[in-house]
Order: structure tokens, then sequence, then C-alpha cells
């Protein structure tokens, strides 16, 4: 077993400290973790009333993915095609790509279709180990759309067993019809659709695009400051494109996370420390862009005492995965993250950003009994190794809701009908999908 423990977000030395524990197990009651230790220690104290054999995995924490935009209606591999033949990000968006693509996809999409979209996602998220995601909308950019997303987040929620947090990014990029009064939207926005959104409480968290192209720092600090007087907390993508200093604005505002900072600088970094924002790594996005000269300056981030986040941005457009194994492979490589690194920054820290830290993110006694068997020797095979779902089973509050073992357990007899093997890695294969609440 591989656990970070606690429930505040870690930095400096406690960032790559977890509890790694040989022959672990977990006691779990009603949902909740009761105590973890070795298989010994814990059937000296508690007469199971079930049991789970791990098979000799590794045993985690659920992932927690803290920034994707899961709710929209069809997908952009045309863009990913014109990118790799050396279309920038800018020039897709003026040839009716990018976000506004999407958003006539939820715009021109009922709600129930939406719903049963993000279901399918859900099962994928889940089949890839991650137990909590951050959900924005973003994709209706008008008061009745976006709050159709919203709609669909809380009601695929109700449905499946990934807790999903809401975030409400109306604030993403300018729709066609504001496209020459930007002020008009900015004041719709404030205006309309805050409030519709807070009052609705379909939403935990306000997010924008501070960017040069979207929205400039003005009518950002006047969007998120309204956001707050309603009571959201704030997500912002700062820094992705250019210098702009949205990371600066975020350490202002106090805001919750700041995302991307490809391009901060190491005065909005120590703003950020003091103002205890956390900043939200997207590794898989840069090299989606084909912009992967900006690197997020991860190792002046620890330097200034942060507690970072690893992420997917799962969304139609520049990053289309769900898999949490994935950025873990990439943290390492890009940022030069160790592997219990990569398991703080997407479990106990990614728990935090999104206000589950005191539910989700370890074993600590009380918190939800949410945790990955993995097919992987160890904590470093597993960033070690990409490519696989190495995931074999997820618990999410107690309940297997993805089993995978039957087929390690068909496999196994198989192996051991044509050599003996007596415990055989699990290979990548298609298996049981994830149950639904």
């Amino acid at each position: 077993m591989a656990t970070p423990r606690g429930s505040e977000a870690v930095s400096g030395a406690a960032f790559g400290r977890v509890d790694r524990i040989a022959g672990g197990a977990v006691a779990i009651d009603r949902g909740r973790v009761v105590a973890v230790g070795t298989e010994a220690e814990l059937a000296a104290r508690y007469e199971p009333r079930e049991r789970l054999d791990a098979r000799g995995g590794l045993v985690v924490p659920g992932f927690v993915d803290a920034h994707t935009h899961p709710v929209f209606a069809g997908t952009r591999e045309a863009e990913f095609e014109m990118r790799t033949q050396g279309a920038s990000y800018a020039e897709i968006a003026l040839a009716g790509g990018g976000i506004l693509s999407s958003l006539r996809g939820v715009r021109e999409t009922a709600e129930d279709d939406l719903v049963a979209a993000l279901l399918v996602r859900l099962d994928r998220f889940l089949e890839q180990g991650t137990t909590t995601v951050e959900a924005k909308s973003g994709y209706g950019l008008d008061t009745a759309s976006e709050l159709k997303s919203l709609r669909a987040i809380a009601r695929a929620g109700a449905l499946h067993p990934v807790d999903l947090v809401p975030t409400f990014l109306g604030a993403h990029a300018f729709p066609p019809e504001f496209a020459d009064d930007r002020a008009g939207y900015v004041d719709l926005l404030v205006d309309e659709m805050l409030p519709a959104v807070a009052e609705s409480g379909l939403a935990s968290y306000a997010d924008i695009f501070t960017e040069t192209h979207t929205f400039g720092l003005d009518d950002s600090r006047r969007i998120m400051r309204r956001a707050q007087e309603l009571g959201l907390g704030l997500r912002m993508h700062v820094d992705q494109l250019t210098p702009l200093g949205g990371a600066d604005l975020a350490a202002e505002l106090a805001a919750a996370t700041a995302d991307h900072c490809e391009h901060t600088s190491d005065a909005a970094l120590e703003a950020m420390a003091r103002a205890h924002v956390q900043p939200v790594l997207c590794p898989l996005v840069p090299l989606y862009l084909r912009e992967e000269e900006h690197e997020a300056p991860a190792a002046r981030m620890l330097a200034a005492g942060l507690a970072p986040v690893v992420s997917t941005d799962f969304n139609p457009g520049s990053c289309y995965t769900q898999s949490m194994t994935e950025v873990l492979t990439w943290s390492a490589l890009r940022y030069r993250f160790s592997a219990t690194q990569c398991l703080v920054a997407s479990t106990l820290n990614a728990a935090v950003s999104v206000g589950r830290g005191a539910r989700a993110g370890t074993f600590d006694a009380g918190k939800d009994a949410d945790l990955l068997i993995l097919d992987v020797p160890n904590l470093e095979h597993l960033v070690y190794e990409f490519g696989r779902n190495p995931v074999r089973a997820v618990l999410k509050r107690g309940r297997l809701v993805c089993d995978r073992t039957a087929f390690v357990a068909e496999r196994t007899a198989v192996l051991e009908r044509v050599d003996g093997a007596r415990s055989p890695r699990l290979e990548e294969r298609p298996g049981p999908g994830p149950a639904r609440a």
C-alpha cells in the first residue's frame, strides 16, 4: 500500500512523502476507512464480514482529477489533424474550431443527451482509477446553456459512483453573438449568469480563462470578484499561452487554484504561496497543442513552497484523455516529479484543491474508502509504465464499483496450464464496465 496522510495540501519535503506498507491492509466500515496497517495487525484487531484480496497488487487512494471539461457534444479530431499539419491554436479558432465549435454542440444538444454522454465519460474515468472529478461547464456561453450543462453534471453525479465537483466556466470565451461587444458579455456574466448560477446551487466554483485573446486582467478581476460576492470558490486558467499576469491576479483574489501556469513569473509564484493558491498542472496539454517548449515551472513552484496538483485537463480540443496514470508518467518526465510526488499531486493535494481534503485523497481513518487495486509491483512502476491501464479494481466508499479481477483469474488459469506460471501480470484487455449507483 502507498498513501499520503492528512487533510491539508503539502509542499516542500512533505510533498515527496507517503506511507508505504508492505503486506498492507485497510479496514473499511460503512464506506469509511477505519484503520490501515499490515494484514497481520488488522487481522488481530478485526473480524471482517468480507475480504477483498488485492492479489499482490499495489493499493493507493483513488485519483482526484482537479481540472476537466467533460460536458460537450461531439469531438474535435479534425482540429487535432490540423494541428499535426502545423496549424496553431489561434488559427484553428479563426477557422471556426476551438471552444466555439463545442459551443454549437452543447447549445443544440438536449440535456438528456448531455447526461448520457457524460455518464459514458464517467465510466471511463472510473475504469482509469479516477474516483473524484472536478467538472466544468463552459461550452454553452449563454445563461440557459450553462445552466443546462451544470444540471447535466448534477444529474450524472447522482447516477454514478464518481464524485463530481461542479464548476461554472461561463467566462471560457466570448460567444459569437458578442464578438463585437465583449463588454456586453462581461456585463451578462456579472449581472445575469453568475447570479443565476449562484441561485441555482449547481456550482461550487467559478472559473475563468484569463488570457490575452479572451478575458484580460480587468475583466477577470471584475468577474471573479462578483463570483466571490455570490459565495462561489475561485479557480482560474492563467498564464497558459502568454505571461499576462493571471497568476498574480489569482494570488490577489486568493483563488483556490491557478491552473496551467506555463508562463508564470517567480514573483507570482511567491505571491501564490503567500495566498495559499494551489497550482494545477496539466502536463499533456503543451504536448497536445504542440507548444512543448513552454513548461510549467514545477521546480520553481516547489522552491516557492507551493503544493502542486496534476490533472488531465480532459476536454475535446486540447487534451482528449482521461488517464491519470498517463498524467503521472508525464509529470515525472516533464516536471521531474518523483513517483511519491506524483501520487501526492494526484490524490491528497488534488483533493484539497477541490475542497475534498477531509473526505478523499488518503487512507486516513474517517475518510471515504476510495481506493484502487493496481496491477503493478510498486509505486515507482506505476509511474514508469505507461500506455496500459493498470487498474484491476476500484472501490468507491468501500463498494466495489469496477472489477476486472474475473479476467485476472481467467488469465492466471490459462497461464498455469501453459507453463505453470503462478502470478502472471495482468495484460490490458477489455473487462466489465463500472457499476452505477
